[in-house]
């Protein structure tokens, strides 16, 4: 039987290295080990955060900083947003449970990828460029009056549920997998998504230009719900490039 891989955890912009450390120790609480930083305010290592960690740097969960969350999800093939504010993309919205049965039911057994659960910093949370990148939104049911949750509690309520799943999965023998082609990377679909919107700026599409943001962000949150494989992420690139510049005898030359 394969072994199941169990999702990262990706801090965006995190400020306070006690939180970092707090995360750290829940995440080893519930078997996660793949902890990734993108642009932590105060660098890495952090003494703070090892101070709170309680040793659970030491018991085997990695710590892994990038500049950019692109680099961050290199790998990742499902990625889960946690936000308290539920943004004007659509998306698929769940709680902690459901967000660890999603990521457990797309966890791959030894093969490539990983689900990511992606977190946003003290201050601000998630930006909304990171948020459309997501397959899925997951909330909490918090006090609409007091939404305000520490980022290393936030953190533990989803750990605690994917937890129990992973035991009972132990238990139980069963393994999980989609049964689908390799699932596309979020660089993959990233770099799908830039040149789609590339032809569509050669196009004019993108009007007026203030808007153009939110219209990116609408059509990758759009386009992201198809559960892109990597064979599809090659044919529908190739299909733009058709558009765009024909194929055989319809091709025309263009300067770049």
């Amino acid at each position: 039987m394969s072994e199941q891989r169990s999702p990262c955890v990706i801090l965006h912009s995190p400020q306070l290295g006690e939180n970092i450390g707090a995360a750290a120790r829940v995440m080893r609480n519930f078997g996660l080990t793949d902890l990734r930083l993108v642009a932590p305010r105060d660098g890495w290592p952090n003494p703070a955060a090892e101070t709170m960690s309680a040793g659970a740097f030491e018991a085997d969960v990695t710590v892994n900083v990038y500049e950019t969350l692109q680099d961050a999800l290199e790998d990742v093939t499902f990625l889960i947003a946690a936000t308290a504010r539920l943004r004007g993309i659509e998306k698929r919205v769940t709680d902690a449970v459901g967000a660890a049965e999603a990521a457990h039911g797309r966890a791959l057994g030894g093969g490539k990828g990983v689900a990511g659960v992606m977190f946003g910093g003290e201050k601000a949370g998630l930006p909304n460029e990171a948020v459309a990148l997501s397959d899925l939104l997951m909330t909490y049911p918090v006090d609409p009056a007091f939404k305000s949750l520490n980022l290393a509690q936030a953190v533990c309520v989803f750990a605690h549920e994917w937890g129990k799943l992973a035991i009972g999965a132990r238990e139980t023998g069963s393994e999980s997998g989609t049964g689908l082609g390799a699932p596309a990377s979020r660089q993959d679909l990233v770099r799908m998504f830039e040149h789609f919107e590339g032809e569509l700026e050669r196009a004019g599409y993108f009007f007026p230009p203030e808007k153009t943001p939110l219209m990116k962000d609408n059509l990758r949150a759009a386009l992201i719900r198809a559960d892109w494989t990597e064979q599809e992420v090659q044919t529908f690139r190739g299909a733009i490039k058709a558009l765009a510049i024909g194929r055989g005898k319809a091709r025309v030359m263009r300067e770049d």
